[in-house]
């Protein structure tokens, strides 16, 4: 349709922008489908990143792929940011720097080669956006299902990453590390501090890790193994005070007393 004399540039960036809002928070089937595909994409993205280490290999390939999936994600964080309401509020987010941060170990892979495997980081924040939520898990938003799913991305984010830190800076330097799954095996033994010893990072750094890595995962396992055993909670915020939380058949806030109407499935 050709451009009416009053629709100039501006409108049409206005029309964008709605229409990119429409997309990636619209509740509509169309705006869903589309939001399934960001999701499917970021997946397949996600599969490149656990796979690179032995992509490497390809050569040149392996650069012309990465640098499509570096469009791709550039696109897509374009699409975020313009349809957001406001850019600075959204640049304030730490998802979006550790998306930011992916993006530009995909733009200079020579460089940053060594820092690759924070790419992993976007599976963390894949789980932990709300169009996630907004799309796949709509009926588990701001459930039990949601929070355990969160820690149990963390912990698996963190396997992932520590593995792939292992590979690219001690493959060669310590015993026994030839490949990825070396790397992996060290980080799972390590992590559950079952710590056979036929694996050992070299030098104190390489002890320092190794503490880390014990602390940080144990860490992650009791918050995994808390989100499982606390009593289930349901969110509503309390209009009084603003708690967040309060049991399924709650009817007055244990923090101020205030009557609470919390809906149920009509049961």
């Amino acid at each position: 349709m050709a451009t009416t004399p009053t629709e100039t540039p501006a409108h049409e960036g206005l029309r964008l922008r709605a229409r990119l809002r429409y997309l990636y928070h619209g509740g509509q089937p169309a705006a869903v489908k589309f939001r399934l595909a960001v999701i499917v994409i970021d997946l397949a993205i996600i599969g490149f990143f656990l796979a690179a280490p032995i992509l490497k290999e390809a050569g040149w390939a392996f650069y012309v792929l990465d640098y499509v999936i570096a469009a791709v994600l550039a696109l897509d964080l374009a699409a975020r940011a313009y349809a957001y309401s406001d850019i600075r509020d959204w640049l304030k987010r730490p998802i979006v720097w550790i998306d930011l941060f992916v993006l530009a170990t995909l733009l200079f892979p020579a460089w940053l080669a060594n820092l690759g495997f924070l790419r992993l980081l976007r599976f963390w924040s894949l789980l932990n956006s709300d169009l996630f939520w907004r799309t796949i898990g709509r009926r588990f938003d701001d459930t039990r299902v949601e929070e355990i799913t969160r820690a149990l991305a963390a912990l698996i984010t963190f396997v992932f990453v520590t593995t792939g830190f292992v590979y690219a800076y001690f493959r060669g330097k310590a015993d026994h590390i030839h490949g990825y799954l070396d790397a992996l095996y060290f980080t799972v033994a390590t992590l559950t501090t079952t710590g056979f010893g036929d694996i050992t990072l070299p030098g104190n750094w390489g002890r320092v890790i190794s503490i880390v890595v014990m602390l940080v995962g144990i860490t992650l396992f009791i918050r995994l193994a808390q989100t499982l055993i606390r009593p289930h909670k349901v969110r509503f915020p309390c209009p009084t005070c603003g708690l967040q939380k309060h049991d399924p058949d709650a009817v007055h806030c244990k923090a101020c007393g205030q009557v609470l109407c919390i809906p149920d499935e009509g049961h």
